[in-house]
C-alpha cells in the first residue's frame, strides 16, 4: 500500500562548500539546516550542492548548477533583469501577437498541462541556503527559481518566532526580526512611490525603514523594562544554589530538566522547542534550595542579533553557580556541537563559570560508541548517562550536591524573638543543623554557602 503523500510545502536546500570546510562537516551543516526547514513546516525534496571558491556574486549558485536547482522549483533558471522594460510601439506589437500565438495554442497545450498540474503541485516553493547572503542574491534567486528563497538566519529568525512564549522572547524575537527583515525591504514594482513624510519626496521603502527603526528603539525600551523586573528576581536569588543546563538545541535539556525537577516543562523533539528561561527546584528539595534553570540551545551560525538579543536571558547561565554543558552523545557531531556552546558561553564571559559536562542520551548508543565516550569523560568533570534512567539521575544530582558542598562553611546565627520573621528564609538559604533557644531567641547552626551566611548574619545584627 502507498503511504499518503504528505501535505507540507516543499523546500530545496542549498549549499556552497567553501574551501577549508570538509566533505563531512559540509553534510552536517546540510543535514542539520535540513532538520531546521522541517522544523519550519515544509518537507526538504532535494539538496542542491556545489564547491566553489567564494558564493556567486549574483546567485549564490554558478549557472549549471542554477539550472538543477531551478527544474526542482519550476524556473527558468535565468537570472534576468530587474530593470523595467523599455515600452515602445514595436515591442506592444510583439508581445499582442505573441499573447495572440498562446492562445491559440492553448488547446494542444491543455492535454499536457492537466497531465503535468499534479508534478506541478510536487515542484518547491521554497529555497534555502546554508548562507547569509545579500538582498540582492536573494532577489536573483527567486527570479531564477520562481520559488520564495530564505537564508539560514531568516530560518532560524522564523522558528524563533513561531516558538517564542513569554513576553520577554517575544520582543527579543521581534526585534531580531526587524533587524533581519530591514536591509532586505524591497521597493514597490513602479519604483516611483513617494510618501510625504518626514522630509517631502521620501520614498515609500525610506518611510518604512524609518518605521522599523522607530519600532526596534521601541521594543528596546520595553525589554529594558523588563530586564529590570528579570534583575530584582535573580538578585532575590543570588544568595541561593543555581545549576544552568546549556548547551546545543535538542540535546536533552529539557529532559533533564523534568527529570532532576519533577516538573512539567515542554519536551519536544524539535530544535528550539525551549526559548524561555525556565527555573525550577531540585526534586527531592534540598537543604538549601538548589535551583535549576533551562536555557535556550544554541546552534552552529547562530545569528549574532539573536544572541545579543538573548543576551539577558543568557544571564541566567552567566549568573549559575555551576553550568551543565548538555551534549547529545548519540549525535556524531557532538564534539563540534559542543564547541559551538563554548564559544556562544564565551561571548557573554559564560565561560569563567564553574561547569561540568554531561554526555546525555546514552540509552542511544552501542556498546562500543559509549566505552569510547566514557574514556573521554574525565572523572570529575564529565558523565555519560541518560535523561531517562532514574539511576543516572540520581548520581547527577549526588554529583551537584557534592559540588556544591565543598564550597560550603559552618556558621551561627542568633535569631531574636522579634525577627522569627526571617526563620523561612534562613531554611531556604541554608541548611539548620541544630536550633536551641534562650532568653534572646533562636541560636542556629546552620551550613551554607559563605556569601548566604554572611548576609544573614549581618540581616539579624542589623
Amino acid at each position: 500500500m502507498t503511504e499518503p503523500k504528505s501535505s507540507r510545502p516543499r523546500a530545496v536546500v542549498v549549499g556552497v562548500q567553501l574551501p577549508g570546510v570538509s566533505d563531512t562537516a559540509h553534510a552536517s551543516d546540510l543535514s542539520e539546516l535540513g532538520r531546521l526547514v522541517h522544523t519550519l513546516g515544509y518537507d526538504v525534496t532535494a539538496t542542491v550542492t556545489q564547491k566553489r571558491d567564494a558564493l556567486a556574486a549574483a546567485a549564490v549558485l554558478g549557472e549549471g548548477k542554477l539550472k538543477e536547482l531551478a527544474e526542482w522549483t519550476g524556473g527558468d533558471g535565468v537570472v534576468g533583469s530587474g530593470a523595467a522594460s523599455v515600452k515602445t510601439k514595436a515591442r506592444a506589437r510583439w508581445a499582442v501577437d505573441a499573447d495572440e500565438d498562446r492562445r491559440a495554442g492553448d488547446a494542444e497545450g491543455t492535454a499536457i498541462q492537466s497531465v503535468d498540474s499534479e508534478g506541478e503541485s510536487e515542484k518547491a516553493s521554497v529555497v534555502v541556503v546554508d548562507h547569509e547572503i545579500s538582498p540582492t542574491q536573494a532577489r536573483n534567486l527567486e527570479r531564477a527559481t520562481g520559488a520564495e528563497v530564505l537564508d539560514r538566519t531568516g530560518v532560524i529568525v522564523d522558528i524563533f518566532h513561531r516558538h517564542a512564549r513569554s513576553r520577554e522572547a517575544r520582543l527579543q524575537v521581534e526585534i531580531a526580526r526587524l533587524n533581519y527583515v530591514a536591509p532586505r525591504l524591497r521597493e514597490s514594482s513602479g519604483g516611483k512611490e513617494r510618501q510625504r513624510g518626514k522630509g517631502a519626496g521620501e520614498a515609500a521603502i525610506e518611510l518604512d525603514r524609518r518605521k522599523i527603526r522607530d519600532r526596534v528603539a521601541e521594543l528596546r525600551e520595553r525589554l529594558a523594562a523588563i530586564e529590570k523586573e528579570q534583575d530584582v528576581r535573580r538578585r532575590a536569588r543570588q544568595d541561593q544554589l543555581r545549576v544552568g543546563l546549556v548547551g546545543y538545541t535538542n540535546a536533552g535539556k529539557s529532559s533533564l530538566m523534568r527529570a532532576l525537577t519533577a516538573s512539567q516543562v515542554l519536551v519536544e523533539d524539535k530544535l528550539f522547542a525551549t526559548l524561555d528561561t525556565t527555573v525550577r527546584a531540585l526534586m527531592p528539595e534540598t537543604k538549601p534550595r538548589v535551583l535549576i534553570s533551562d536555557t535556550v540551545g544554541f546552534i552552529k551560525k547562530l545569528p549574532h542579533d539573536l544572541v545579543a538579543s538573548f543576551r539577558s536571558t543568557l544571564a541566567e547561565a552567566l549568573e549559575s553557580s555551576l553550568l551543565l554543558y548538555v551534549v547529545d552523545a548519540s549525535d556524531p557531531e557532538h564534539e563540534a556541537q559542543l564547541a559551538v556552546t563554548l564559544s556562544v558561553l564565551g561571548e557573554i564571559g559564560a565561560d569563567r563559570v564553574p561547569s561540568k559536562i554531561i554526555f546525555n542520551k546514552a540509552d542511544r548508543l552501542d556498546a562500543a560508541v559509549l566505552e569510547s565516550i566514557s574514556r573521554k569523560a574525565a572523572p570529575g568533570q564529565a558523565m555519560v548517562l541518560s535523561a531517562h534512567n532514574p539511576k543516572d539521575i540520581a548520581d547527577l544530582r549526588r554529583t551537584i550536591m557534592d559540588f556544591f558542598e565543598t564550597s560550603m562553611v559552618d556558621g551561627d546565627l542568633v535569631v531574636p524573638y522579634a525577627k522569627q520573621a526571617y526563620l523561612a528564609e534562613i531554611y531556604d538559604c541554608v541548611r539548620v543543623v541544630s536550633e536551641e533557644y534562650d532568653e534572646r531567641g533562636s541560636r542556629l547552626r546552620v551550613r551554607g554557602m559563605p556569601e548566604a551566611v554572611a548576609r544573614l548574619q549581618r540581616t539579624l545584627e542589623g
